[in-house]
């Protein structure tokens, strides 16, 4: 008994230890540039980043911040997907209710195929080999064939998505703001499978995923991040997270999840287990920083910084406010190493 005790001890010292772990800046990567921002798109196995940039998508080095170059040619650019097996790159250009299809090497666009009104998020599936967008006013789902770059079908999701997750399974999920829910959607018959109401959490946004562990996380613009149990299709916990969040991660081998937000946070949030999480701290990032993509290899975040002007309105409110010309820059956040 006393072993058993002490074996137990031992763990949960060794836990907290582990979860006290404390995330820092380590880099900032000056890009400039005009131009708003939205997703961040790592590249993990071309070591590169993409980030939508209202006419263009820059393509950055994740290990030394270089502009390796642009996809020209958007108009309200949201969102890039990646089919490394086609050799081809998606990005929604909202504006005109397109989705830009480029090559991976040359960043030059190939087509343009028609999506619906506000095409936002976009993501791929690999099970079903197939681009999946979000078109938040459209209240639907375009989906492509990445190899021929044509529109397959769309499909009618109920309410406004914002962005969404591949599971790696055949299933697809997606954030409805509007109605507060999350949908699944079945990739190979293109249907809505499965929808459950994220409440308390009001206005579900980001998305991140445990697929060992079927758990799904939503970022919510009242404060909190809803843990979901996708294959039963209900929200498990919620927790506090700052204010003006729009972007998400789980980092698999730390059982990190993380929250990025517009009032100068990163909430850090660690898996117990499958169902119990705590909050581990909130990182004090530059003000409206609340666009993220985490690489899940090298397990560092980045994430879309700017300085703003003293007119700007207060962070987590509606809208982006103005960024000061030329200070566009992104953020590189890691795990401090053990002590």
């Amino acid at each position: 008994m006393r072993k058993t005790a002490l074996g137990f001890i031992l763990v949960v010292a060794f836990s907290a230890a582990q979860t006290g772990t404390t995330y820092r800046i380590t880099h900032t990567y000056n890009l400039g540039g005009d131009g708003s921002w939205d997703y961040v798109v790592p590249d993990p196995p071309n070591h590169r980043v993409f980030i939508a940039r209202q006419t263009r998508v820059m393509v950055v080095d994740e290990d030394n911040g270089t502009l390796l170059g642009e996809v020209p040619g958007i108009q309200g650019a949201h969102g890039t997907a990646i089919a490394q097996a086609s050799g081809h790159g998606f990005a929604t250009s909202g504006n005109d209710q397109m989705v830009v299809m480029f090559d991976l090497k040359t960043y030059q666009p190939l087509s343009r195929i028609p999506a619906a009104l506000d095409t936002d998020a976009i993501l791929y599936d690999a099970p079903s080999n197939r681009v999946f967008t979000l078109n938040g006013d459209g209240h639907s789902s375009t989906v492509i064939d990445p190899r021929a770059g044509t529109k397959i079908t769309e499909i009618a999701l109920g309410g406004k998505p914002e962005y969404g997750a591949s599971a790696g399974d055949g299933k697809v999920y997606a954030n409805l703001t509007d109605t507060s829910e999350v949908v699944e959607i079945d990739a190979k018959s293109a249907t809505v499978s499965k929808r459950w109401s994220t409440a308390p959490c009001a206005q579900p946004v980001s998305m991140a995923l445990d697929t060992a562990h079927h758990r799904l996380f939503s970022g919510c613009r009242s404060g909190v991040m809803a843990v979901s149990d996708y294959q039963a299709g209900k929200v498990i916990t919620t927790l506090k997270i700052g204010t003006g969040v729009d972007g998400a991660g789980f980092d698999s081998s730390t059982g990190d999840a993380f929250a990025s937000n517009a009032d100068g946070t990163l909430t850090v949030i660690h898996e117990d287990s499958p169902d119990q999480y705590h909050v581990v701290e909130n990182v004090e990032t530059p003000q409206n920083s609340r666009n993220m993509g985490l690489d899940p290899v090298n397990h560092r975040i980045f994430m879309a910084s700017a300085k703003f002007g003293a007119a700007s309105p207060p962070a987590g409110g509606r809208g982006r406010p103005q960024a000061l010309p030329g200070t566009f820059a992104v953020i590189v956040v890691e795990r401090a190493p053990s002590r």
